[in-house]
């Protein structure tokens, strides 16, 4: 008798989920909390997704106008079980993982967005993220039709236009376009939890593990910015591996040669730098 098949490693499985056609949202987020602790892998997985369709099976109906689904959504997930978000959850990195998020009721605007969408998505809502500037929220209905937005982080607060416009004053500081409501890609949505992550760590030197592995994490998704990898190699210098440092240097310094010859150059005199600190 065999024994069951082994499961690929998280960042096997979560290379393979950003890929698929319809890349699944929560699943990705779960990864990413699966990679931040290998406790949350597993059954703590199973247990979030049970726990997002036991939410999606409480709403007592299927509500039509993009209106009532607001209206239900925020009495279930705001004021009978608690999701909402407060200043204090932006210093914790367990409010950027959806297993967590789902346990403690707390998170950052984009996970209690995850729940709100996977909730709705599940209950049969035509439901949307959308990346304000500096902070995330919920859209119901259709974009550019008929649609209600909410800031699950205000416990499900149905919002304005004018709301919007404030959110974006009040977090990023420009100015408001309609062209900022538009639906957030699902892995433009996740590659904003990691950066989400990365910065949280960038700000604390003994979490340069987490820096490193949630680079490592975004690298994988399909679409990623070219300067990840500067970052990565300059992460791995300041973590004490020079020669591994050196290296990645040295092939982004090769990538952005043909069209930008001077940085190439100060990359590679930053890798010979870092390959002197063995000396």
């Amino acid at each position: 008798m065999t024994g069951p098949e082994p499961v690929p490693p998280v960042r096997e499985r979560f290379a393979a989920e950003a890929r698929e056609e319809r890349p699944d949202l929560a699943r990705l987020c779960l990864l990413i909390g699966a990679e931040a602790d290998p406790a949350l892998d597993g059954a703590a997985m199973d247990e979030a997704e049970i726990e997002l369709d036991r939410l999606a099976g409480l709403l007592p109906y299927r509500p039509a106008a993009p209106l009532d689904w607001a209206r239900a959504l925020g009495r279930l997930l705001g004021a009978e079980h608690g999701f909402h978000g407060t200043a204090a959850d932006y210093q914790k990195l367990e409010s950027s993982l959806l297993q967590q998020v789902l346990r403690r009721r707390r998170g950052l605007p984009i996970l209690l967005s995850v729940v709100w969408m996977e909730v709705a998505r599940r209950a049969g809502a035509p439901v949307y993220g959308v990346g304000l500037p500096g902070h995330f929220v919920v859209g119901l209905g259709e974009a550019g039709g008929p649609h209600v937005l909410v800031d699950p982080y205000d416990s499900g607060r149905i919002l304005t236009d004018a709301d919007a416009e404030l959110l974006v004053a009040g977090a990023a500081g420009t100015p408001f376009s309609p062209a900022m409501l538009a639906p957030a890609d699902p892995l433009d949505t996740v590659q904003r939890v990691l950066n989400n992550i990365r910065a949280w760590a960038a700000t604390r030197p003994e979490h340069r593990a987490v820096q490193l592995w949630s680079i490592d994490l975004a690298l994988l998704l399909p679409r990623h910015p070219a300067k990840l990898r500067y970052e990565r190699a300059r992460l791995l210098v300041a973590m004490g591996d020079f020669l591994g440092g050196a290296a990645e240097l040295e092939d982004y310094a090769e990538l952005i040669a043909t069209f930008d010859p001077p940085s190439a150059q100060v990359l590679r005199a930053e890798a010979r730098a870092a390959r002197a600190n063995l000396n």
